[in-house]
């Protein structure tokens, strides 16, 4: 039994595929913790995920946070629903990315769930949703509100 049993998910396209609608309402759905933690540490080398839920507890999203070990200002949050498909990633200080119309970004660039592209179509990040790149904690903090990700916990014992 997974963690996504009983979770109302007759109520979408279960062929594995999700449709733009379908992705949308996702994303526009809160979130909460399901276990919260008491605070969350993002030490280099961090890969860690958290089980999250719509207000209902109907259905299941996972939060993924990671951060790179030599480059300490490297960093990833993503979002997703159903196990695998990644709703939102920001990335901060990662690769530059390409998106499939072969317009390139630099390495601070916000992904989101696009129908037939899944994630492979990112965006600039505006400097108004995320505020301070450069603080992990900050970041993670903004991630969570642009994921409409309630009640986060607080970051503690970050190395900047």
């Amino acid at each position: 039994m997974g963690i996504f049993s009983g979770c109302a998910f007759t109520r979408y396209n279960l062929g594995g595929m999700l449709t733009q609608a379908e992705a949308d309402q996702f994303m526009q759905m809160a979130q909460h913790f399901v276990r919260p933690p008491a605070t969350i540490t993002i030490p280099p080398g961090a890969d860690d995920t958290y089980e999250l839920a719509d207000p209902n507890d109907r259905e299941r999203f996972l939060l993924d946070v990671w951060r790179g070990t030599l480059r300490l200002s490297k960093l990833k949050f993503q979002n997703r629903v159903r196990t695998a498909i990644i709703l939102v990633r920001l990335d901060v200080d990662g690769a530059p990315h390409t998106n499939p119309d072969g317009v390139g970004l630099p390495g601070i660039h916000v992904h989101l769930f696009k129908e037939g592209y899944d994630d492979r179509w990112a965006y600039p990040v505006d400097a108004s949703v995320f505020t301070l790149l450069s603080d992990p904690g900050t970041t993670f903090h903004d991630f969570c509100t642009f994921c409409k990700i309630e009640s986060p916990p607080s970051v503690q014992g970050v190395i900047i």
